[in-house]
């Protein structure tokens, strides 16, 4: 029989003083809470209910949903765009990059916003035509720009910058060997970067991906200052006619919970499919002659192809 050595006992964590101190604490935080959330009348559950699956909310659902997906996206093709630009060798490219991303990151979404939706004011009109010749087609802006348009350029435009940075981000990750074994293989420009760079920038790129994409579902309730009916704005909407304002608000946050969970857990399922740690194959092999089991972590080799 083999013998079993000291780290291979199981260990019993004792229970201190302060645990049950900081279970105690935690139940009693969350009983106070749930406390006041049902004995409280202010809370005005039923009228919660009432609008909770009202038509005009669940329209607004739709529209913030459409918003983030577009927006999302745009953003991260346009972002790959940008991160390509950024990573360039030829200093205008890159710096046009540079400065894109420097004044989208560097001023409020907001403001943006609301930037977008006044451009009429600079430009009223525009021209679309072929350069040196008579065929052009004058474009009326305020005609063009309507507040759900406006809303889809500014989101889109502000997370492109920071999507760029996040995907050049992963592009630091990829080792200088690696680009140089991809040229030596007569791999240039997209090939290179469909073959060798992408596949290895997954892993750090997928999971602030993630978090951008619930962060863009939060940020588009900035645009019911532009009027565009989304779920806050449809939430605005009816406690502007019925002055029930706290239940309307409770109804659109927690809509806005349960569409954070239900993208949390595509996320994480991405996440552990492409994370560097889920990759390392862990196979147990028990030693003979009388040895304790050990488990082997086998990771796979980096490949270009």
């Amino acid at each position: 029989m083999p013998e079993i050595l000291p780290e291979d006992k199981p260990r019993i964590r004792l229970r201190r003083p302060v645990d049950y101190l900081a279970w105690a604490l935690a139940a009693g935080i969350i009983a106070a809470l749930a406390y006041t959330l049902v004995t409280n009348e202010n809370y005005r559950w039923p009228v919660v209910l009432k609008y909770f699956t009202a038509q005009s909310i669940i329209h607004g659902i739709w529209i913030t949903l459409l918003l983030t997906m577009i927006s999302m996206v745009l953003g991260i093709l346009l972002g790959l765009v940008l991160a390509v630009m950024r990573a360039s060798s030829q200093l205008p490219v890159s710096g046009l990059a540079r400065l894109y991303i420097t004044f989208f990151r560097g001023t409020p979404v907001l403001v943006q916003l609301v930037f977008w939706f006044n451009i009429a004011a600079l430009y009223p009109r525009l021209s679309i035509g072929v350069p040196f010749t008579d065929i052009s087609m004058p474009v009326d802006v305020n005609e063009l720009l309507s507040p759900l348009t406006a809303a889809l350029i500014g989101l889109t435009l502000n997370q492109a910058a920071y999507m760029a940075e996040i995907i050049r981000g992963g592009f630091a990750a990829v080792g200088r060997g690696q680009l140089e074994a991809a040229e030596s293989l007569g791999m240039h420009g997209f090939d290179k970067l469909r073959t060798v760079i992408l596949p290895q920038t997954l892993p750090s790129i997928i999971p602030p991906t993630g978090n951008q994409f619930i962060g863009m579902l939060k940020e588009t309730s900035l645009v019911s200052v532009l009027g565009v009916a989304d779920l806050l704005q449809s939430a605005q909407a009816i406690y502007a006619r019925t002055y029930e304002t706290v239940p309307l608000l409770i109804v659109a946050s927690l809509w806005y919970l349960i569409m954070t969970l239900a993208l949390s857990v595509p996320q994480s399922m991405i996440e552990r499919r492409f994370s560097r740690s889920s990759r390392s194959v862990k196979s147990s092999r028990t030693i003979s002659g009388g040895e304790r089991p050990r488990t082997v972590e086998i990771a796979p080799k980096e490949s270009l192809l």
